[in-house]
């Protein structure tokens, strides 16, 4: 356990060191880039690690992995919901989030609306987007963020609070550059749209195998798992 926590410790000292050199290289403040580590199948040892080594914000993809992590844990981290949320679970998490990543159609939205209201907060929100047009992704499309983003921001218990995307995976970061700069684009249209309820301040864009790249092109929130707690072990 002792040496799971070492590496924890140095995988995060690692990804903070090329976050500041990617932004070094493109002279923004390392101060503008939030690490979200994905802790997604990583026991709560693991998250314990990193929260010594200074972490506090943890990003989960399963609505139980954080109900079971939130009972644990409680508040002592800030909890994320990052990956694809069913409107039927919104109920379970919209007390424990901070921040929901994965907003990719109205219909959610709406579910959201309805339990933040329930409880009588505003449940600042991401717009998915699929920047890249995959079949296999969730998000709206380019075309329809605007569109979305005043409908949702319309909305009295939900705030717009910016844009995420998941690029395409590959093995050289450099692919996803131009999804990258797309997506930082749209996120300055919604900026200047100035609608209702919108307020992006978050671009959250870039993973393990990218978030240099992702920095580079303006992200100011990267979502890093294996880079920080190692391979995933889905047996």
């Amino acid at each position: 356990m002792e040496g799971m926590r070492n590496e924890i410790k140095t995988n995060l000292e690692i990804v903070r060191d090329n976050i500041r050199k990617a932004c070094e290289k493109v002279g923004r403040d390392p101060k503008e880039v939030t690490i979200c580590a994905v802790s997604k199948t990583k026991p709560v040892e693991d998250i314990e690690a990193a929260l010594e080594a200074g972490q506090k914000l943890f990003g989960e993809n399963y609505v139980q992995e954080i109900v079971a992590k939130y009972e644990a844990l409680g508040g002592k981290p800030e909890w994320h919901m990052i990956g694809h949320l069913q409107r039927n679970k919104v109920k379970y998490i919209i007390d424990k989030v901070t921040l929901i990543h994965s907003v990719d159609s109205l219909p959610l939205a709406l579910q959201i609306e309805k339990e933040a209201a329930k409880r009588g907060i505003v449940m600042p929100v991401l717009l998915e987007v699929n920047i890249a047009g995959e079949e296999s992704k969730w998000g709206f499309t380019k075309e329809e963020t605007l569109g979305a983003a005043r409908e949702i921001g319309a909305l009295p218990h939900i705030i717009v609070a910016g844009l995420m995307t998941s690029a395409p995976y590959t093995e050289d970061a450099e692919t996803n550059r131009l999804h990258f700069r797309n997506l930082k684009n749209l996120f300055d249209e919604v900026k200047t749209a100035n609608f209702s309820g919108v307020d992006p301040t978050v671009l959250s864009m870039g993973m393990t195998g990218d978030y240099m790249v992702a920095v580079e092109e303006g992200s100011t929130m990267v979502r890093v798992g294996t880079g920080i707690f190692g391979a995933r072990n889905y047996n």
